[in-house]
């Protein structure tokens, strides 16, 4: 008798393990998706393994129900990603396997749609319709409706004849008609479009393009371009390059808003309609260019940070825009960075890798220190355009009763009166962060989360930004009764003060309140770009990648609530903040100007940022780090923990704690457990656990051992807990 084959399948389960399954009479291949039987589900999964042996006894192991795909959705190198990410950010690979399909896929539906078409059979053509409509009239209709097309989907019936489902059995019971079941047609991504020439290219521009040219194979670039260097036409030829091979390109951007503008600038440059891959998407959009892209149909795709996932069928090139950007780091679930898997996906495939910002982050420009990525600079803008002035205005000198102050107003008013643009940044939406009485100064709390409640004026409401919970706007003091007044400053309130103050000019306000609605946010952004639009009021949604050709002053509202942050990255991601919006100035002929308001003009950070420039904020970032053993001189990795009862979340981490000391692995600092800073949120209490080591392995040997451990432990039953590796947020 012939030995079943053994299919090792990752389930959506957390558990870090594969599980045994006989094949029966199907032939599975590693890639493939199966139905399989789970306790008393019936589940999706992944098959990673096939095996003629198994560590449990061949009669225990059930058998697979379903075999969903017959040829497999991964490649063997795809499978090997999987793999890596599981281990690397110890997360459970059937949760890698599932999170890296589109939703279609995880429920099992087919990779092409198929839909159910009817036709007339030699029989029916043949048939006498006026005798048939005697007996049966709507059965007599239908085949009427089939002489005239052939062929028509079941679906269509719905619109043409009511009822015909009866009708239609009984059709295909005389052999009149067949069903027959086909694969939908997917969307074509266009190619061959009128292209449009580029700008002709600037000395730094080609000497770039020169260098990225002159290595083949797997590299990783790191292109430090000012903002409006022309980052995007290195792109851009770079791409016309793979094109030319027959290669596909990934391109990842950080956030939604930035798709519609660089896919509209592609498809004219290019003269090829990319594929686009974000979380704004229906699951059919998405799932569409994921088959697109791994049957190689989309030449080019650009996506956020799940499309680093997507299985291409040859990909020769990633570009990774804005490569500093925190949104490339997954916060909940499985905690993975598209930035750095792009690397790795470049590696496995010996593929360039390109990472571009105007603000790199400290690891990649360590890795230039390292020389293992190639640091390619852009220091100047393109044409006459010129980087904007920076000046501090001194709020102990100058008041802002509306948020903004004398000095800020004024150069408000003068950029208006020469036609100018201007923009207002301040990275904290709704009308005020805090609702203060007057009477006893009781603040307005969430009930849910250690955080006060944000006023939201214009829908009357009080929302917690941490949870998500919502109340009506109080008025009196649930205390004593006095009147309640808004307290600080949001994007909303700000948008309210500058209409009052400007009447005749237009106040467009950019933030994920205002942009909600599908379609607002391109709208927005339209008028934004044509210069309708003169004020813009926004968070950082506002400050990467976009052009506004009359842009001229750039007014930072709020800019010291990054200065005496608790995170070791405060400093870098406030000078990060500050450049990438104050780039967006002066893009043009005139140069631009940003006002930062502070109450601590005398700071060392304000110093640094203004004499010197972006390096000599990151050569102070370079030397704090390296004495205080911080990222990228160390390796870190949090525990995190959250329970119903505060103590449960600090028992498991005292336990994980006791491991750790027991678990026999050198150099490996552990420190806590911690209450997060924010203790409780969402109604659970969170605790943390910190690892730091000089080594990456010895870091990684160690989280093995705890992963292990704690996942068959009695106390995780009572908390839910997470390991992030490389973690950007530690509060």
């Amino acid at each position: 008798m012939k030995q079943q084959a053994i299919v090792r399948v990752a389930i959506n389960v957390p558990i870090s393990r594969l599980f045994d399954y006989l094949a029966g009479d199907h032939e599975i291949k590693p890639g493939c998706r199966v139905r399989v039987p789970f306790g008393s589900q019936n589940l999706v999964g992944v098959v990673l393994e096939v095996s003629d042996k198994s560590d449990l006894p061949t009669k225990k192991l059930k058998l697979v129900s379903k075999v969903l795909d017959s040829i497999p959705l991964y490649s063997a190198t795809d499978l090997r990603l999987l793999r890596f990410v599981s281990n690397y950010y110890h997360h459970p690979i059937g949760e890698v396997a599932t999170i890296a399909l589109p939703a279609l896929l995880r429920q099992g539906k087919p990779l092409v749609p198929m839909f159910k078409q009817l036709m007339a059979t030699k029989l029916g053509e043949k048939c006498d319709l006026n005798t048939l409509k005697k007996r049966a009239p709507i059965q007599s209709k239908i085949l009427a409706e089939l002489k005239q097309t052939k062929a028509m989907p079941l679906s269509n019936l719905d619109k043409k004849i009511s009822g015909w489902r009866s009708p239609v059995k009984r059709l295909v019971e005389k052999s009149l008609v067949e069903i027959s079941v086909l694969p939908k047609k997917s969307t074509e991504y266009l190619f061959d479009l009128p292209i449009q020439e580029g700008p002709p290219l600037t000395r730094d521009q080609n000497a770039a393009l020169a260098k990225l040219r002159t290595k083949k194979g797997f590299q990783v670039s790191l292109i430090h371009g000012v903002t409006g260097s022309g980052k995007t036409e290195i792109y851009l030829n770079l791409i016309k390059n793979a094109l030319k091979s027959v290669q596909q390109i990934l391109v990842l951007v950080p956030e939604i808003g930035l798709t519609p503008q660089i896919l509209k600038h592609f498809q004219e440059r290019l003269g090829v309609k990319p594929a686009v891959y974000h979380s704004g998407l229906t699951d059919t959009e998405r799932l569409c260019a994921w088959r697109s892209a791994r049957s190689g149909k989309a030449q080019v795709l650009i996506g956020t940070r799940s499309a680093i996932f997507i299985p291409f069928n040859c990909l020769g090139l990633i570009i990774v825009d804005e490569e500093h950007d925190s949104s490339y780091k997954q916060q909940d679930s499985l905690r993975y960075s598209a930035r750095d898997l792009a690397i790795l996906r470049g590696k496995q495939k010996n593929i360039p890798v390109v990472l571009g910002s105007a603000t790199p982050s400290v690891e990649s420009l360590m890795h230039c220190r390292e020389k293992t990525y190639s640091l390619i600079e852009l220091p100047k803008r393109v044409g006459k355009a010129v980087l904007p002035k920076m000046k501090l205005i001194d709020l102990t000198h100058h008041g802002r009763p509306d948020g903004l102050s004398g000095p800020v107003v004024e150069s408000i008013k003068k950029a208006l009166d020469t036609n100018g643009q201007v923009l207002v940044f301040l990275n904290r939406r709704g009308f005020a962060p805090t609702l203060v009485c007057s009477g006893c100064g009781h603040v307005s709390e969430c009930a849910q989360c250690d955080s006060r409640m944000t006023v939201h004026a214009q829908t009357n409401m009080l929302k917690c930004h941490h949870c998500g919970a919502q109340r009506p706007y109080e008025k009196q003091c649930t205390v004593c009764g006095a009147t309640c007044n808004p307290l600080g400053h949001g994007t909303e309130r700000l948008e309210e003060s500058l209409r009052r103050s400007f009447p005749s000019q237009r106040v467009t306000r950019i933030d994920s309140d205002s942009t909600r609605l599908k379609g607002t946010l391109d709208k927005a952004l339209m008028n934004a770009t044509s210069g309708e639009t003169k004020i813009l009021v926004g968070t950082q949604m506002l400050s990467k990648g976009h052009h506004f050709p009359n842009l001229i002053l750039v007014i930072v509202v709020n800019a010291d609530q990054g200065l005496f942050s608790t995170d070791f990255r405060g400093a870098e991601r406030l000078a990060q903040s500050i450049i990438q919006v104050a780039g967006r100035a002066g893009r043009e002929l005139r140069q631009g100007k940003v006002l930062i308001q502070t109450a601590f003009p005398a700071h060392p950070f304000w110093q640094q940022l203004l004499t010197g420039n972006y390096y000599a904020v990151m050569e102070n970032e370079f030397e704090e780090r390296e004495k205080s053993a911080w990222p990228p001189f160390s390796r870190i990795a949090l525990l995190r923990a959250t329970a119903i009862r505060r103590n449960d979340a600090h028992n498991f981490l005292e336990y994980a704690r006791i491991l750790a000391d027991n678990a026999g692995v050198a150099g490996v600092r552990v420190l806590g457990p911690v209450n997060a800073p924010m203790e409780r949120k969402a109604g659970r209490y969170r605790a943390q656990l910190l690892l730091q080591s000089s080594k990456r392995q010895n870091l990684h040997e160690m989280l093995l051992k705890l992963r292990h451990k704690l996942e068959g432990s009695a106390k995780a039953r009572r908390v839910r807990w997470s390991i992030d590796v490389d973690p950007i947020e530690l509060f």
